[in-house]
């Protein structure tokens, strides 16, 4: 007669841990980092190594220093360094990814007690806090062709045989179509961050979670359908519609936000109703940063902006108690 025990609260259990969770994400982020080797190189590999190294490393010595249990085994930390590099250029100096890491981990996770308790995504705060750093090193001009012959470990020298012109997604802020065509920008031969390039390999990653049920379709479909729609109704000037919509959706780092960040649980709402108004909401800035902002990628912004509406949106979807009366029932 065990399942009638009466126990404090959590009451409904899951045998999945936070371990198991993490480790289930960092599996669906392997095909988009194998895919960014291929087209950047080795480098790519360096740098995510060095972002998750140090990721790691800060958060134990943090943990340490404060005299708290050790945290890294749970493998967030490990994580949110695959998503920091993911979210730069492989151009970037090895050792931006350690400043970033510093600033997600100590900064923006364990000052606010660690994993669960964090207001905003570390590793896109952390990608927020580079640019505005350091722009010229994750600028327009910091975007490398794919297969071009760069150091493991040396400075990027960003000669015009190695510098892309110009993103897609610049090219669309700009009003000019990409030089790519769509199938490209679906496969990933182009220049971008790290992990946002393929977006074959990042829904094949997305699936994987979404088997698994370590996400829901609310956030990202929500995100994706917004972007879709408001990008369908107000193309650029000169683009077919439906060109504009595809090229929209596949530049930039809008599918890898879309499932890979903007579903994290600790800066999400809570009900379904609450993840479709966060996806929609999440949609809306992005378009609006794209397109009248005056920079190009507005993904970053978006989440982190929603991110700190997230408490508010669970207060106001959240469900009435079963059992329990509506407020303000006049009698």
């Amino acid at each position: 007669m065990d399942f009638l025990k009466v126990t404090s609260s959590p009451h409904m259990r899951h045998e999945d841990s936070t371990r198991i969770i993490m480790l289930d994400v960092l599996i669906a982020l392997c095909p988009a980092l194998i895919w960014a080797v291929i087209v950047f190189g080795a480098r790519a590999l360096i740098l995510t190594l060095v972002s998750v190294a140090s990721c790691v490393l800060f958060e134990f010595l943090y943990r340490l220093i404060m005299k708290k249990p050790c945290s890294v085994g749970d493998l967030s930390a490990a994580v949110t360094g695959v998503l920091l590099a993911f979210c730069l250029p492989v151009s970037v100096p090895i050792w931006l990814p350690v400043v970033g890491s510093f600033f997600a981990i100590v900064i923006v996770k364990q000052l606010y007690g660690g994993i669960g308790k964090n207001v905003v995504n570390p590793a896109l705060a952390a990608r927020v806090f580079l640019f505005l750093a350091y722009p010229d090193k994750l600028g327009g001009s910091a975007f490398t062709i794919p297969k071009a012959s760069l150091p493991l470990f040396g400075n990027v020298n960003l000669t015009p045989d190695v510098v892309a012109s110009a993103t897609p997604l610049a090219n669309l802020s700009e009003g000019a179509a990409p030089t790519e065509d769509i199938f490209t920008l679906f496969l990933g031969e182009r220049a971008g961050c790290i992990g946002e390039v393929s977006i074959l390999m990042i829904l094949a990653g997305a699936l994987y979670l979404l088997v698994r049920k370590i996400i829901t379709w609310h956030i990202p479909v929500a995100y994706i359908v917004t972007v879709a729609v408001v990008s369908y109704i107000f193309p650029a000037s000169g683009m077919d519609a439906v060109q504009y919509v595809l090229c929209e959706l596949c530049s930039g780092g809008l599918m890898l936000g879309a499932f890979f960040m903007a579903t994290d649980y600790t800066t999400s709402p809570v009900s379904a109703k609450g993840r479709i108004i966060y996806g929609i909401g999440c949609g809306l800035i992005t378009m609006f940063v794209r397109n009248c902002g005056g920079y190009p990628e507005g993904v970053s912004f978006a989440i982190l902006i929603m991110n700190c509406l997230a408490w508010y949106i669970d207060k106001f979807t959240r469900p009435r108690v079963f059992g329990g009366a509506k407020k303000n029932v006049k009698k």
